[in-house]
């Protein structure tokens, strides 16, 4: 029995021994590893916190830039955007692109706001705001471009399965009518009636170039129901239930 002892005690303690020689080969990559998750964790936890406080850094920049709009002094809000949009991070960046197009229209400038909303449109990867920026640079051309012009920035949009296609359509129809081809407006305007998805904001503002193209005697109505949806939308106007839109001439 006391041989079996010592025997058990020398046995345990070679065990002993050889978990210690083991220890000694794996502990610094046991220790390494477990470093590195604490890095890890570390540095995800630092970056969300970087990334958190610059992106409110970016907001309060975007809102001190559209203070500064409000207030008038557009050369400080351009100042402010043009660093937004160089150092933003996040979304910001765009969104200081879009609003510095926007002051460039304010400020009277129609073609610098159309050359940075194609800017816009070709460096930007997410469909929805490449059509965007399309739409607002034709907005503008309508006015101070021909209709060619329109046609470039929103004919892809004015498509069935586009979300904006009404929208591209009114804007399309106004460039047309301004060019001259009453018929082709009408033809497009008509498309937006049509259109089951349109709101009523749209639908009353095309009813409402109709009728007046109607009333100068431009065009006839196809059909009674697009006379009375036209009746129906200059009532709201006259009744001031609805601000008229503007003119197309």
């Amino acid at each position: 029995m006391a041989e079996d002892n010592i025997f058990r005690e020398v046995d345990e303690e070679l065990r002993s021994d050889r978990m210690r020689a083991l220890w000694r080969r794996i502990a610094p990559f046991v220790i390494g590893a477990a470093v590195a998750i604490v890095a890890i964790v570390a540095v995800n936890e630092g970056w969300a916190w970087y990334t958190n406080s610059q992106s409110a850094k970016s907001s309060e920049e975007l809102y001190a830039a559209l203070d500064s709009a409000k207030a008038d002094d557009l050369p400080a809000a351009q100042a402010e955007l043009d660093t937004l949009a160089a150092n933003g991070s996040g979304g910001y960046p765009v969104l200081a692109a879009f609003a510095k197009a926007s002051l460039l229209a304010k400020s009277g400038d129609a073609a610098g706001a159309v050359a940075a909303y194609d800017t816009l449109a070709t460096d930007q990867s997410n469909v929805h705001l490449r059509d965007l920026a399309l739409l607002q640079a034709g907005a503008l051309l309508v006015d101070s471009g021909t209709l060619a012009d329109v046609e470039t920035r929103v004919g892809s949009i004015a498509v069935e399965g586009n979300p904006m296609r009404r929208v591209a359509r009114e804007l399309l129809g106004l460039a047309q009518f301004k060019a001259g081809d009453a018929e082709a407006a009408k033809t497009t305007f008509e498309t937006v009636l049509n259109d089951p998805a349109a709101q009523d904001g749209i639908r009353n503002r095309v009813a409402y170039y109709l009728a007046q193209m109607t009333s100068a005697g431009l065009i006839t109505q196809d059909t009674a129901s697009d006379a009375e949806v036209a009746a129906d939308a200059v009532d709201a106007i006259v009744d001031g239930d609805e601000a008229a839109p503007p003119a197309a001439e």
